[in-house]
């Protein structure tokens, strides 16, 4: 009898585990199915499939980079700042002739100097992440639009502009653009790095527990630095995706979207409190964003509805997330 009671406890605690893995994929799995059976005949089809893995690529790849913070306990609220930014300085790239690839890595280098920033503000100062991304949410902003002038960019047209554009009729052997394969792979070192390195380690322990992380002997500034540098060039390589779809760099661009970036992380089972996410989660949150949006939009529903039923997954998420945590302690 005393080995039957101490096998239900295991069994149920492997059945959450499990559960908890891989409920993102299963939301993404309900939502499709759902606007399959309640949406128009297009939205299952080949080229709207090609269409949803295109839209939720500039989210997702912020979104790997806010994974990080996130895990790491903090947050960034700069990161729509740093797409628009990124932008300008691709297309002010481009239209001094500079060539396409090193203008795509100076919109990469221009993010990574905001996360610097943040970086050394949150550890050398001792500020609170929300208080010092606010602020630099406002000081990029004016920085993209001082730099261009306050107007859009025009940049002449180069392969940058093909990364996330939809594929031609003798490109389908590709199944998808560029980006999205782009951030397939950069998803994949980022699980690698997470998973199978001490920098993923220390990420971990120090959103779990930071005085337990620093009294092990971890560096905790340093890997603060680190992260927030990471997840501002990967918000540099979203506005490189951004430009592709804009063919302009334009200062106003991304404004608020770094509230769906943080929302792709929460649905996807990323804590607030830190030491918990994924990368698999966070694209998943991503993708079921633009599932609801793509299918309200076929449907005919207005915008507001979209918003309505997008909010309420994120608190739907964020309760569970809490309740998850008060059964644990």
């Amino acid at each position: 009898m005393k080995q039957n009671n101490q096998t239900q406890p295991n069994s149920k605690t492997n059945w959450l585990s499990w559960l908890n893995r891989f409920a993102p994929l299963l939301g993404v799995t309900v939502v499709y199915l759902f606007f399959v059976l309640i949406g128009p005949d297009t939205f299952s089809s080949a080229k709207n499939l090609e269409t949803i893995a295109r839209q939720s690529t500039i989210v997702g790849m912020a979104a790997l980079g806010m994974t990080m913070v996130i895990i790491l306990g903090g947050i960034d609220l700069s990161a729509g700042s740093v797409i628009a930014i990124s932008t300008v300085v691709i297309a002010a790239l481009l239209q001094a002739n500079i060539p396409p690839i090193f203008a795509a890595i100076g919109g990469v280098l221009a993010g990574m100097a905001c996360g610097l920033t943040n970086g050394f503000l949150i550890t050398r100062l001792r500020l609170v992440p929300f208080i010092v991304t606010l602020g630099t949410l406002l000081v990029v902003r004016g920085a993209a639009k001082g730099l261009a002038h306050e107007q859009k960019i025009d940049a002449p047209l180069t392969w940058l502009n093909n990364l996330i554009a939809a594929l031609g009729p003798d490109q389908r052997f590709m199944l998808a653009p560029p980006g999205v394969w782009l951030l397939v792979l950069l998803a994949l070192l980022v699980g690698v790095l997470l998973h199978f390195t001490r920098l993923g380690r220390h990420i971990f322990a120090i959103g779990s527990n930071e005085l337990t992380a620093r009294l092990c002997g971890v560096n905790i500034n340093r890997v603060k630095m680190t992260v927030y540098m990471l997840c501002s060039a990967f918000a540099g390589l979203a506005g490189v995706l951004q430009f592709s779809r804009l063919t302009v760099g334009d200062p106003t661009v991304a404004i608020g979207l770094e509230l769906d970036v943080i929302a792709a992380v929460v649905i996807g089972g990323g804590s607030l409190s830190g030491g918990e996410g994924s990368v698999i989660g966070s694209l998943a949150g991503a993708i079921i964003m633009t599932l609801i949006r793509a299918g309200c939009s076929q449907m005919g529903l207005p915008n507001w509805v979209q918003e309505i039923v997008t909010g309420a997954i994120i608190v739907t998420a964020v309760t569970l997330d809490r309740l998850r945590h008060r059964r644990q302690q």
